[in-house]
């Protein structure tokens, strides 16, 4: 079956019957995590021993892989949402996001905490794993999408503890890797 041009308009717009597509054939596939993450961005251990200080080191893992424009105004729009509320969501997880035009897409950098840290969590405990996402404003779909995706990854807790096990980098991608294939 043909492959659909997502990049010449919306699904709707093409004579599906006529190239012999369907409409799910032209719907973009599901976002993997391991799509938007670069291996460069993904920090263990991350030594922090405040929230601030995590999310300032994965802001700055972005920047030097030139994700970002401005890590000063990242930073800021991040800590702006967190200040809203915390996105410590429990068990071990904290998801801080925001939306900026300094970042180039869709930015997600990880680190698996040295010592697990306050965060003002919803179940109270420390946090053991930090995912920060960050996006332009107008990709709030796909940070939507993005969200839901890590959230659903980190609901089973064999692979939550085999995250928050990992000695390295590479380990703790694959580990991401292989949860998405499966």
């Amino acid at each position: 079956m043909p492959a659909c041009n997502m990049r010449a308009g919306h699904w709707y717009d093409f004579p599906i019957r006529q190239f012999g597509l369907t409409a799910e054939s032209c719907m973009p596939a599901p976002m993997t995590v391991t799509e938007i993450l670069d291996p460069q961005c993904v920090v263990v251990p991350l030594v922090a021993s405040t929230k601030r200080e995590a999310i300032d080191a994965l802001v700055d893992a972005l920047s030097l892989t030139g994700r970002i424009s401005d890590a000063s105004a990242v930073k800021k729009a991040v800590w702006e949402r967190e200040l809203q509320r915390s996105t410590g969501i429990g068990e071990g997880l904290a998801i801080p996001h925001g939306k900026t035009a300094a970042a180039h897409g869709l930015c997600l950098a990880v680190g698996r905490l040295a010592t697990p840290i306050e965060y003002d969590s919803i179940d109270h405990k420390p946090v053991r794993l930090v995912v920060l996402l960050v996006s332009p404003p107008e990709r709030t779909s796909d940070h939507i999408q993005a969200l839901g995706r890590i959230s659903r990854l980190m609901t089973n807790p064999a692979f939550r503890e085999q995250v928050y096990a990992a000695t390295d980098p590479a380990q703790l991608l694959e580990l991401f890797r292989t949860a998405e294939r499966g």
